[in-house]
């Protein structure tokens, strides 16, 4: 069984939120809904929890179509970026006021309180006020309050937007860990591609109201379907070259040499793009491809490096671990790659 969108269509005015987006996300697993902003993520989450109509297409859970079932038979529940809790409400009472409504006895709702308090940490905060409180211990009460109810299908909007990097990693490695003890079928929203890559095991990657490419984050990843998808990821070594014949193999002609096409079966004729991608460098000597340059930038970030080299008049990235010695600004440097590793042609 599983959560099945086929061909959603959504438009405002005469703006094109959604165009023909499908795809499945298999009941248990956590997927994620990735894109730049105004993409059609949140739409199409509305339009699952059933508060917007799509103009064409279906929903269907477990083989049912949502479409013709109020949002509230739904069995979604959703947890979003402001949190959205009753601060006139403690913890307990935030958490229980769902339960409340749907009339569950008194034994029961205290119950599940106390069971998704302590799954999301705060079993000894049910009588705290949710002003007291910090931005991730509000959202995990979101979270409490959202699962109290059992749902078949979580959304999450967006939900660690609004805190800051250090507890955002944190949160998400916690929420993984909770999703996956309840097996829970999830679907998260988010333009950050790093929460999207650790949290999910499907990725929907969407751009302008289409599905770019979907896939497990390794494959996304190590595959990016197009040039968009590679930028959006952070490749910006996007180049063109002509495919050429190589004995009984294919080799593609670039600004930097010729080098081997990897793979098997015949490529695109003429002149395609490829990607270099920017974690397929080493500077030790040795690999059959090699591009020799200045380097003219070195970028710190925490655990890699990130250099741009400029090579006969265009600049590449490539990215190196914090302990690698790197030559001042300035000198001349040879980045060595394996073909097969960090050359790939794309399709757009």
């Amino acid at each position: 069984m599983s959560l099945l969108i086929t061909d959603l269509h959504k438009t405002f005015d005469t703006t094109s939120a959604l165009r023909g987006v499908t795809f499945e996300l298999p009941e248990g697993q956590i997927g994620a809904l990735l894109g730049p902003s105004g993409g059609g993520k949140s739409t199409l989450l509305e339009i699952i929890a059933g508060l917007q109509s799509p103009d064409r297409g279906d929903v269907r859970w477990q083989g049912r179509s949502l479409l013709t079932i109020p949002p509230h038979r739904r069995g979604v529940g959703m947890v979003f970026q402001d949190y959205a809790l009753f601060p006139h409400m403690n913890v307990f009472d935030n958490v229980a006021f769902g339960l409340r409504m749907a009339h569950l006895p008194p034994d029961e709702i205290r119950q599940r309180v106390s069971e998704v308090l302590d799954l999301v940490g705060l079993g000894n905060f049910k009588r705290r006020n949710v002003t007291t409180l910090s931005g991730g211990e509000q959202q995990r009460v979101a979270l409490a309050r959202a699962l109290a109810p059992r749902p078949a299908l979580l959304l999450l909007d967006e939900p660690l937007g609004a805190l800051d990097r250090a507890l955002r990693e944190r949160l998400l490695v916690d929420l993984r860990h909770i999703l996956r003890a309840l097996r829970q079928t999830a679907l998260y929203v988010t333009h950050d591609q790093e929460e999207a890559f650790t949290l999910a095991d499907r990725v929907i990657l969407l751009r302008e109201g289409q599905v770019a490419q979907q896939g497990s984050p390794h494959e996304i990843y190590h595959a990016p379907a197009d040039a968009f998808v590679a930028r959006f990821l952070g490749m910006e070594n996007i180049f063109e070259g002509q495919v050429i014949p190589q004995g009984e193999a294919w080799g593609i002609r670039t600004p930097f040499g010729v080098f081997p096409i990897p793979g098997v079966g015949a490529p695109p004729a003429g002149r395609v793009r490829f990607l270099l991608r920017p974690d397929g460098f080493t500077l030790t000597p040795g690999s059959p491809g090699s591009l020799e340059g200045v380097l003219r930038e070195v970028s710190f970030r925490g655990m890699r490096q990130r250099v741009v080299v400029q090579v006969d008049g265009e600049h590449i990235q490539a990215d190196f671990g914090a302990r690698v010695v790197l030559p001042a600004v300035g000198a001349r440097i040879t980045l060595w790659f394996w073909p097969q590793e960090a050359l790939q042609v794309l399709v757009g």
